[in-house]
């Protein structure tokens, strides 16, 4: 691969990280109008690499590339959110199940020292550190039971559900009660108290049900 491949490349991964965390985090909000030249000028990048990213987010569902007219943030959709949580619930509570059976003791220190980190971000309220942790909490159980290529798997599905549950997260500082039940998960982990462990999971996965009224309510705009 020649150098200017590689410098073409890394530009087009920086251009797609730093947009993609710029949706995610809302500083892009959903319905914004962005436009490829924009965003090359901004980071002083020639406009392919950003096109390219834009197309890669475009099959994300993160924009919507619309023919004369131009690029839009796309707005969360609540019926891919559903779907993604229903996947989510369904896989992760056997997740659960396995890993009542099999936790071995490095994925313990990793889960504790993990909730310990939550508390801290609670604490100082940063929801985008806290966010992170959540997904590496969720991530550990797939690890535990040796079912990584379905966490990966289920990362693609999940791009509307991960919205919201940032946007909730980034809106509403009732964060105590997910790392509450991030607490008690754990604890029937170790007890291998497999059926509440599954049924506290499924309740885990289900506060996003509760609460997409009341965000879809205040933020309507940022919804399709």
């Amino acid at each position: 691969m020649s150098t200017e491949q590689k410098i073409k490349g890394s530009t087009r991964a920086y251009s797609y990280n730093l947009l993609k965390e710029r949706i995610l985090h809302l500083e892009l909000e959903p319905g914004t109008k962005i436009s490829e030249k924009e965003i090359a000028d901004e980071l002083n990048v020639s406009r392919t690499p950003v096109r390219e990213a834009f197309m890669k987010l475009a099959e994300e569902e993160l924009l919507d590339i619309i023919p004369q007219s131009g690029t839009v943030v796309s707005r969360i959709n609540l019926k891919h959110v559903e779907e993604g949580r229903f996947i989510r619930e369904k896989i992760e509570k056997e997740i659960v199940a396995l890993a009542c059976e099999q936790f071995g003791e490095q994925y313990r220190f990793r889960m504790e020292a993990n909730i310990v980190m939550q508390d801290v971000c609670a604490s100082q309220n940063n929801y985008y550190k806290l966010f992170e942790l959540d997904e590496e909490f969720h991530q550990i159980l797939f690890e535990a039971t040796g079912k990584e290529r379905t966490w990966k798997m289920l990362q693609q599905l999940n791009i509307h559900f991960n919205r919201l549950r940032l946007l909730r997260l980034s809106k509403d500082s009732n964060w105590g009660n997910i790392i509450e039940q991030h607490k008690e998960i754990y604890r029937l982990i170790v007890g291998k108290e497999m059926e509440q462990a599954m049924q506290m999971m499924e309740n885990h996965l289900r506060l996003v049900v509760i609460e997409q009224d009341m965000l879809k309510e205040k933020y309507p705009h940022y919804f399709v």
